[in-house]
């Protein structure tokens, strides 16, 4: 929830169209976020995100069987990483091509 909320407080460009480098409007910026060093923060936040997945899916918990805890875990760790790549990374990369 931290990073979808972060998302939409920064407003990044969600098209190429809104680039600041779009059809050679100069080469300097070409950052989707308003302050190029989200570029450096937020896959940072993510890896951040996924090693907390992984440390969380390591505690020891009341109930439930190995397999169980080994497919929730699983899923879990999976998201974290499936989310990261396909809703983080397109944003990073928006206005470098």
């Amino acid at each position: 929830m931290f990073l979808a909320g972060l998302i939409l407080v920064l407003d990044p460009a969600t098209g190429l169209e809104e680039c600041p480098n779009y059809i050679g409007r100069g080469n300097g910026d070409t950052s989707a976020f308003r302050d190029s060093s989200w570029d450096l923060y937020l896959p940072v936040l993510a890896f951040v995100w996924i090693m907390a997945t992984i440390v969380e899916q390591a505690l020891p918990f009341a109930r439930g069987s190995r397999t169980d805890s080994t497919v929730r875990a699983t899923a879990a760790v999976s998201m974290s990483i499936i989310v990261s790549c396909c809703v983080l990374g397109p944003l990073i990369f928006m206005c470098r091509r």
